[in-house]
């Protein structure tokens, strides 16, 4: 078990959700927590709800500029935690062009973004700890998830190269890939959601995998499993099966 008392941690994208019970955990282990997101009241609300004293600092991950200003505000952090993202649940043939390229801009590029701000002094510091946010839908392509699908891929897919990068330093890279959480964007699913797990439970599997070396941990076990062994399956069976 690592010791969180006195660290500093920036949460990003963690005004509700997955976010706001990462942040809850994290403050009563002890850390100093600064949660971030666009949404300054819904944050200052959590602030006030977390065990341990926290902080907070406005951010819009699909800006340059935003993302630049909160870093510098933000200053010296022991870890960040990249959460944030958006879901418009649709499939190629009904395309909607401004919900993908947002789900792109910023579940991905916004992540780029906030890596582009913080790994550099960690790397100069050679120390710091980073914790990305993918998805077991990030594994292979999947119907009816244009834009979130890929983004996730690309998210999981830089944290790859990221821990190829940086495993024989002293900055730690790690990679959680959650299945159906319940929040605000799977309640837009229509269809049955297999091993839903609430935020609490999601974020206590991230709080375990951070106190641990692993890179990456996919959780639920047995419904990440499915989509691990997919990316076995020969195109003409995946598709049959999953479509």
């Amino acid at each position: 078990m690592k010791s969180w008392k006195g660290k500093r941690y920036w949460l990003v994208g963690a005004s509700d959700g997955l976010g706001a019970a990462l942040a809850k955990r994290l403050s009563l282990a002890g850390a100093h927590v600064i949660v971030s997101a666009r949404s300054e009241q819904k944050l200052q609300n959590l602030v006030d709800t977390l065990p341990n004293e926290g902080s907070f600092q406005t951010i819009d991950v699909s800006s340059d500029k935003s993302v630049t200003e909160a870093a510098e505000a933000v200053g010296r952090v022991d870890g960040v935690v990249f959460l944030a993202g958006v879901y418009w649940p649709f499939g190629a043939e009904a395309w909607n062009a401004e919900q993908a390229t947002a789900m792109a801009d910023i579940n991905f590029t916004g992540l780029v973004r906030v890596m582009g701000a913080i790994v550099p002094p960690m790397v100069t510091r050679d120390e710091g700890h980073i914790v990305i946010t993918g998805s077991l839908s990030g594994f292979r392509g999947l119907p009816g998830s244009i834009g979130y699908t890929a983004s996730k891929a690309g998210t999981m897919s830089l944290a790859e190269c990221m821990y190829a990068d940086l495993r024989d330093t002293s900055v730690q890279v790690q990679l959680a890939n959650p299945g159906f959480i319940k929040t605000q964007l799977t309640d837009k699913n229509d269809f049955k959601m297999p091993f839903i797990m609430t935020a609490e439970q999601a974020a206590e599997e991230m709080f375990k995998q951070m106190n641990t070396d692993k890179f990456k941990v996919s959780f639920p076990r047995l419904f990440s499993l499915v989509f691990r062994a997919s990316q076995f399956l020969p195109d003409w069976l995946y598709f049959r099966i999953f479509s």
